[in-house]
């Protein structure tokens, strides 16, 4: 049981004890600097249940708790806020109880509980991944191992664009100027190859309308008429009527693209338990709609298209099917969604990654999947995140003016390079260590300068401030971890001995490291809830910078104190593991040396 916990029964108890009055919540907040105490009770908020003046109550629940709580040793009262002073013997007790746990903070799934399905990456199969794919794979992949860390079975999923307009543009582009070149001719990935078929498709498409636009037609009629967009609207209808030619230069360059994914992922360290292709769910929910007419969730207009009424609601009428029978998004991803929980029953909600321009999207889809009836609907998150920019501007994938990903993981790794080089931090590294480590601190700087911002905010990302060996940056943690390796390798104690209150006293610095350490477990729950690796990014650079102030305020191996000295090289392991424990569900390596 937490601090928080044994205090919150506790001050129910010292209230209906003075008051006669039940408390239904505790609220706790950090103690300020300026006072003495290491936890504070706002009894501000308790004015609702008990009457009075909130220093006087402040001053009688404290008492109370000095009285009938051992590790609350003393207290003092600031306008309407309890500041408690927790006793050494009990910071000493948390962290004997955690010190050997490889897993702190993190809880194991219960077999019984519903497990949560998280959806990432849905990337479309005519380009290449990019800069905003990356946000997307990194807050997808992260909050999944937050919620299974959390203590929920996780299934990591996506949905991939393989079908539409966008798919036979790269592939008439290639048909038409490709001359047979392959990713094996040309060296090219193969989602890079058929991505600049996609751009050669938009270049070659503006030109027809130039041409138009000079024989006096309007710019409207022109991108209408131009024979390039024309002909990959008859290639989508051949291919969506099963036309054998078309359809295996479709399978063809899809097989391209998925194997540049799978190399993008493998370097990005992402990974995903199943898939999902378009090409096979873009019918998947007209069933669904048709029960929802029968029901009265869903109504036909006379040109016989169907809508879902949402104005009640406070949204608008949304169509589901159109007037020739065909479906739209929606009606795909309603039956999507129905059809996962169909392939993984014990799924019982659902965590869907996508960029904010689809909020409205999320709303209406949620909404109708809790008309349809169906009981986990309630349990859906849409996982809103902003864009990403550069200081160079917006990135446009059909002008080839994206920021790939491939080259910015190589470039995050030259970056590293060049700083490691610049630090003289690698003396006695082979070649090969040198490069391995170049690519995890590359990596750990970019996973960390997306993750550490909240998701709903937009981001302008810098290379070579997120590779920054000071402040809050991945290779501060990455270099503060390997320092304590370091302390590790050169501390001759036996760490398995436990020390007891009486054979320790804790300095300002050690007290507050173990404090620290003791919010960890609540941040992952914190961070699961809330969808926010962020909340896990930060508490991680606060916990790095309260042990640096230890470390240089506190002599580790130097001090003569033998217990003195198996303590703080203990506390210097939990912290060394916490910071790992925290960074894999980031999704970020940390090294030994450094």
């Amino acid at each position: 049981m937490s601090l928080q916990d044994t205090l919150t029964q506790h001050i129910k108890d010292a209230v209906k004890s003075l008051y006669q009055t039940n408390l239904e919540q505790v609220d706790f907040q950090p103690t300020r600097k300026e006072f003495p105490g290491d936890i504070t009770v706002v009894i501000f908020s308790m004015l609702r249940s008990v009457k009075g003046n909130p220093v006087q109550i402040g001053e009688a629940i404290g008492q109370y708790l000095v009285s009938h709580v051992p590790d609350v040793k003393a207290f003092n009262v600031v306008k309407g806020f309890l500041n408690l002073e927790i006793s050494q013997t009990y910071y000493v007790n948390a962290f004997n109880s955690f010190k050997a746990d490889v897993s702190f903070g993190f809880k194991t799934a219960n077999a019984a509980d519903k497990a949560v399905m998280v959806e990432y990456s849905s990337p479309n199969t005519n380009k290449p991944l990019h800069l905003g794919h990356v946000r997307n794979n990194l807050l997808g992949f992260s909050v999944s191992k937050i919620i299974e860390a959390s203590g929920k079975k996780v299934y990591k999923t996506q949905i991939i664009n393989d079908r539409g307009i966008h798919i036979c543009k790269s592939m008439l582009a290639w048909e038409r100027f490709g001359q047979g070149e392959t990713p094996d001719s040309t060296g090219l990935k193969g989602d890079k190859l058929v991505g600049n078929y996609y751009v050669k498709f938009d270049q070659e498409y503006k030109k027809e309308i130039e041409v138009l636009k000079a024989q006096g037609k309007t710019e409207d009629e022109a991108k209408k008429e131009a024979p390039l967009l024309v002909e990959a609207q008859q290639m989508l209808q051949k291919w969506e009527a099963g036309d054998e030619a078309v359809v295996s230069l479709w399978k063809k360059m899809n097989a391209w693209v998925y194997d540049g994914f799978n190399s993008t992922y493998e370097n990005l360290g992402v990974e995903f338990d199943n898939m999902y292709y378009e090409s096979d769910t873009y019918l998947l929910g007209k069933e669904f709609v048709a029960e929802g007419l029968k029901t009265g969730v869903f109504f036909k207009k006379e040109d016989g298209s169907v809508w879902c009424d949402l104005t009640e609601d406070g949204l608008d009428e949304k169509i589901v099917l159109r007037s020739d029978g065909t479906a739209v998004y929606m009606t795909q991803d309603i039956g999507t969604a129905i059809q996962r929980v169909k392939d993984y029953p014990d799924v019982g909600g659902m965590v869907y990654t996508v960029g904010n321009e689809q909020d409205y999207h999320f709303q209406v889809l949620f909404l109708i999947l809790k008309k349809l009836g169906f009981d986990w609907a309630k349990n859906l998150f849409h996982l809103s995140y902003g864009m990403v920019d550069l200081p160079s501007g917006k990135m446009k994938s059909r002008e080839g003016t994206v920021v790939d990903a491939d080259d910015l993981i190589t470039e995050m790794a030259t970056t590293a390079e060049t700083i490691s080089k610049d630090l003289g931090k690698l003396d006695g590294y082979s070649e090969a260590e040198k490069q391995d480590l170049y690519k995890t601190i590359g990596l750990g700087a970019l996973k960390y300068y997306i993750l550490k911002v909240d998701p709903k905010k937009r981001i302008l990302f810098d290379p070579k401030e997120s590779i920054d060996f000071q402040g809050n940056t991945g290779p501060f943690i990455q270099y503060t971890y390997a320092r304590i390796q370091s302390i590790l390798r050169k501390a001759d104690v036996n760490t398995e001995i436990t020390l007891s209150a009486e054979d320790v006293e804790l300095n300002e610095k050690e007290q507050e490291l173990i404090k620290q350490l003791l919010i960890f477990p609540e941040t992952i729950q914190d961070a699961a809830s809330k969808h926010s690796p962020a909340l896990v990014a930060n508490y991680t650079y606060d916990l790095v910078k309260a042990f640096n102030s230890f470390y240089q305020n506190v002599s580790i191996l130097g001090t003569d104190n033998e217990q003195e000295k198996i303590f703080r090289v203990q506390l210097s392991q939990v912290v060394a593991n916490t910071i790992k424990n925290a960074f894999s569900v980031l999704g970020i390596q940390v090294p030994e040396r450094m």
